[in-house]
């Protein structure tokens, strides 16, 4: 499978190749950044180390090279500021975003080509992919809540001092201040989360506040996540390239689940080689249905701006 990451030479993107090649699932890897000469030194940094990891073609290309991509991943754009939100830098981003989307359409793309959104404000900028390139909705996967479910259920084991394999937790909608913590469905070694002691209604507003605001606690830290974002965008492309089925909180154009239609953000859905299968919906409590029809309307008030914006 070969796979191109649009924004590979910045630190989100070739920490990106650099899980992927970790992976060795995919077999060719292409660094594009409109940054060249970064692009190449990354490739090469990465292909130093490819004999004594996987048997993986990594190089630095362009778009013409990328038409034959099974899957793009694109994570270029603007990085925000520890006082922005996700959806305030829609205004910095979307201009950028559009001129990849052009560039990819222009150069050709195979028609069961998978895009992935990496970069934010992500729910967005996945509904204007959907829109713009043509695809059906199941190949355009924004990366959505994937890192703020990773985070949340880390917090969670660190808190309670559990092997954080054994944490699963899940956030939903968008991926920004509105996200929902589902703790309906939080368990720790199959055991309901809430059931365990030391889960609190204090523990739990505390523990979903830090997940809430780890992206802007990174930036103030080190100028930006990367490792854990990487992480995840693996888990989303390996899930596509073995066609495992995964149930992910990934963000795709809603058809109906939990009542909402056109607007993308996350909710549970099987992803496997044809991209996003079906989505699924699982039993919410009802404040937890509320607070995400409540961050659909958030995404879409932001849609209904850029449209009026032209």
């Amino acid at each position: 499978m070969k796979v191109t990451i649009i924004g590979g030479g910045g630190h989100v993107g070739s920490n990106a190749a650099f899980a992927l090649q970790c992976g060795h699932i995919v077999t060719e890897i292409q660094i594009l950044d409109l940054n060249e000469q970064l692009a190449a030194g990354e490739a090469l940094d990465l292909l130093h180390g490819s004999s004594a990891i996987a048997d993986q073609r990594i190089y630095a290309g362009d778009y013409v090279r990328a038409r034959d991509s099974n899957l793009f991943i694109i994570t270029a754009g603007l990085r925000r500021k520890p006082d922005e939100s996700r959806l305030m830098l829609i205004d910095r981003n979307v201009v950028l975003f559009s001129q990849i989307l052009a560039a990819i359409k222009a150069a050709g793309l195979r028609q069961d080509a998978i895009v992935i959104v990496v970069s934010n404000p992500v729910d967005i900028l996945t509904h204007l992919a959907s829109a713009s390139l043509g695809l059906p909705w199941q190949q355009v996967i924004g990366l959505g809540t994937m890192i703020d479910t990773a985070r949340l259920g880390s917090l969670i084991a660190d808190e309670l001092k559990f092997a954080p394999t054994q944490v699963k937790a899940l956030v939903l909608g968008e991926h920004g201040d509105s996200m929902v913590p589902i703790w309906s469905s939080a368990t720790v070694a199959g055991v309901p989360l809430e059931k365990v002691p030391g889960f609190t209604p204090a523990f739990r507003q505390r523990v979903a506040e830090r997940a809430r605001g780890s992206g802007a606690e990174i930036i103030r830290l080190k100028n930006g996540a990367g490792w854990a974002v990487a992480v995840t965008i693996a888990a989303v492309v390996h899930a596509i390239a073995l066609d495992t089925k995964r149930l992910l909180p990934v963000s795709t154009l809603q058809q109906g689940r939990y009542g909402l239609k056109n607007v993308c953000l996350s909710v549970p859905t099987i992803v496997g080689r044809a991209g996003a299968i079906e989505q699924v919906e699982i039993g919410l409590w009802p404040g937890e249905l509320e607070a995400l029809q409540a961050s659909a309307r958030t995404l879409q008030e932001t849609l209904s701006r850029i449209a009026s914006q032209g």
